[in-house]
């Protein structure tokens, strides 16, 4: 017996709609006028003017083509903002300059060497414009006449196209038959043949036949009656990025391994021959190189390794912008024993152009709580954002930011609409900050399995202590 499958309405979700809320999707861009000047909240950006400003006038270099090869680095506190300035300006960017983003953690990969992950992420953050000339046939459909055989086996046909200024007749086979049906095409449409593919376009409905039929669909657009030769040379404009050209010519599947996503390591050789192709391609005008941007975030994970690479890349010739983000003071350089500000050498530092990240006021924690309520769709009172805006400078804003949704839920519990001040509250009960963490750990230091000679202090980072000499370390689980 087959099972019966029900699909009520009632049971479907329309998934178009469906959105992953992140921690930054409420970032449209920089924020600024067309002038460079911040504005105050915009975009879904709040405060930060200086950085946001002093990263507006690298991207209209970026743009416009005159910069590539350097480097900026965004140094300042966690939560600060750092990330979401990057994220909006690879949407100030758009989908033309290629925009690439990496932790710096990704290169420590097991499948790949360190210096062939930063290599593809160089790669995929410079792009090539390539112009090819193609034939195409654009006219309004004038007539379509199929003529089917007896079997149904083979089909024949002939089209009548035209232009303001010409006719013409052409035969179709069965390829084309089955092209111009799947896009429905009829008497009264303008269409385009591509000649080299036989991919037929639909560009609209001829203004002519506008008054064919009393009702027409909203969806349906009306375009004139194309004018000049039916068959017309166009140029036509790809956009791909380097490391997709590495990827096509290295697998014996092709472009198929992009979407695979292992594309192993790539031989310094074919880059040399993909290289001076481009370069030819450069020559004859077939080409345009579009240098992108590379974000590197959480750079001081890299190692000492890394950054001699990137000294040596960033002096290439095909080298994008290069913009990286660091939440650390003085640390020690990986793989040294040397201490260098923000964890980067002293001659990599010298490269680049530092932009500095300050800490919210409290009327920029106040707006930037209101956004995200926005974007999570939650109804906040005026008390519980006073309080959550309190709470963000007790302890920090991604604690009160990730406290919205869990009060959110607690007021669904009491069939309220909006988030009160009473369910902030229970959040805050429920769920410790990293300095209540900490002052529980002290508290319940000897009932814990800890580590010997590690210490926490209330309020402050776990600090290193030596046992004292002559005690014996004891395990006091």
């Amino acid at each position: 017996m087959a099972t019966q499958i029900t699909t009520g309405t009632s049971e479907l979700r329309d998934i178009t709609k469906m959105e992953r809320i992140g921690a930054h999707s409420h970032i449209r861009g920089l924020g600024l006028d067309d002038r460079l000047e911040p504005r105050e909240n915009s975009q879904g950006m709040v405060g930060q003017a200086k950085a946001r400003k002093a990263a507006g006038m690298i991207l209209k270099m970026v743009q416009e083509g005159r910069i590539a090869g350097r480097a900026m680095l965004f140094a300042g506190p966690p939560s600060t903002g750092k990330t979401a300035i990057a994220l909006g300006m690879a949407q100030t960017l758009g989908p033309d300059v290629p925009f690439t983003m990496i932790a710096a953690s990704e290169v420590f990969s097991l499948s790949m060497s360190k210096t062939e992950a930063l290599t593809q992420a160089f790669r995929r953050s410079i792009g090539v414009r390539i112009k090819e000339e193609t034939e195409i046939i654009e006219g309004e459909v004038v007539e379509i006449q199929i003529d089917r055989s007896l079997t149904g086996a083979t089909k024949t046909g002939k089209l009548t196209i035209k232009t303001t200024d010409m006719e013409t007749i052409y035969d179709l086979g069965n390829k084309m038959i089955d092209a111009l049906s799947k896009e429905k095409v009829t008497a009264g449409d303008v269409i385009s043949i591509d000649k080299t593919s036989g991919k037929v376009t639909k560009l609209g409905r001829s203004f002519a036949r506008s008054r064919d039929y009393d009702a027409m669909g909203a969806d349906t657009k009306f375009v004139q009656c194309p004018e000049g030769e039916i068959q017309k040379r166009k140029e036509v404009v790809h956009t791909v990025s380097l490391h997709e050209i590495d990827v096509i010519n290295s697998r014996t599947q092709g472009f198929l391994a992009l979407f695979a996503g292992d594309t192993g390591e790539i031989k310094p050789e074919l880059r040399n021959q993909i290289n001076a192709k481009v370069a030819e391609w450069r020559e004859e005008g077939k080409a345009e190189i579009i240098p992108g941007v590379l974000f590197i975030d959480e750079v001081h994970m890299l190692d000492i390794e890394c950054f001699s690479f990137l000294n040596r890349a960033l002096e290439n010739e095909l080298a994008p912008l290069v913009i990286m983000a660091s939440n650390r003071g003085v640390a020690r350089i990986r793989g040294t024993n040397l201490h260098s500000p923000h964890g980067l050498p002293p001659d990599l530092l010298d490269r680049v152009l530092i932009v500095s990240t300050q800490p919210y006021t409290p009327d920029d924690i106040k707006y930037i709580i209101k956004i995200r309520c926005e974007e999570e769709d939650v109804t906040l009172t005026d008390s519980a954002l006073d309080i959550l805006t309190h709470l963000a400078a007790d302890t920090t804003l991604r604690y009160v930011l990730n406290l919205i949704s869990c009060a959110q839920m607690l007021a669904k519990k009491r069939k309220s609409e909006a988030v009160e001040d009473t369910d902030i509250r229970r959040a805050y009960g429920y769920f410790f900050d990293e300095k209540r963490s900490v002052q529980w750990i002290k508290e319940q230091q000897h009932r814990l399995v800890s580590e010997e000679g590690v210490d926490f202090e209330p309020g402050s980072k776990p600090t290193g202590k030596v046992p004292a000499a002559g005690v014996e370390a004891m395990d006091e689980s």
